[in-house]
């Protein structure tokens, strides 16, 4: 299945933007903007992603949403 036919993960129903490269929880690897972005402001943002819409999208999330810093890793291969 292309990544265009799949959905988010979490709600089922977005059109992903970014996969989790190191799920605790395999079950939950792509996500939508809506619900990724509310994973970051949460507190629980991926840490190692691949962006799936060849824009940075999720990583400016993070530059918008994060407050904590931590150094995050975008899987290129």
């Amino acid at each position: 299945m292309g990544a265009h036919r799949r959905k988010c993960d979490w709600c089922g129903s977005g059109t992903p933007i970014v996969r989790d490269m190191e799920p605790l929880n395999p079950e939950y690897q792509y996500w939508c903007e809506e619900c990724a972005r509310a994973l970051i402001i949460k507190g629980d943002p991926i840490e190692t992603y691949r962006e799936l819409e060849g824009e940075p999208i999720y990583g400016r999330l993070l530059d918008e949403h994060c407050t904590l810093k931590r150094f995050y890793s975008f899987a290129t291969a």
